[in-house]
């Protein structure tokens, strides 16, 4: 199994594109779960006053503040993780011997 072959600048900014989008819209969707959570924890611990059929009154800012930091966190990860570990074409040694 060889070395992948070195992208282009064109081709690698269509894929950090691509996959930095896929992973906004991932990343708010998982963080803005966790801040549920992280509500009803909260919720349970205050011992604040529930509202009908609901464990939180305000799980929608948690969930929101949630939301935006996975939203800038994980393409911030994934996009940094990729471009760690792309082949880069090799530099000129420049008549070092």
């Amino acid at each position: 199994m060889g070395t992948p072959p070195a992208l282009t600048p064109a081709e690698r900014r269509a894929r950090a594109a691509g996959i930095g989008c896929f992973m906004t819209f991932i990343g708010f969707f998982s963080m803005a779960m966790v801040g549920v959570l992280v509500s009803v924890m909260v919720a349970l611990v205050t011992r604040a006053p529930g509202c009908a059929n609901i464990p939180s009154c305000n799980w929608y800012i948690y969930a929101g503040f949630g939301g935006l930091f996975g939203a800038i966190s994980l393409p911030f990860l994934v996009l940094r993780r990729l471009r760690s570990s792309d082949p880069r074409p090799p530099t000129p040694d420049h008549g070092k011997d």
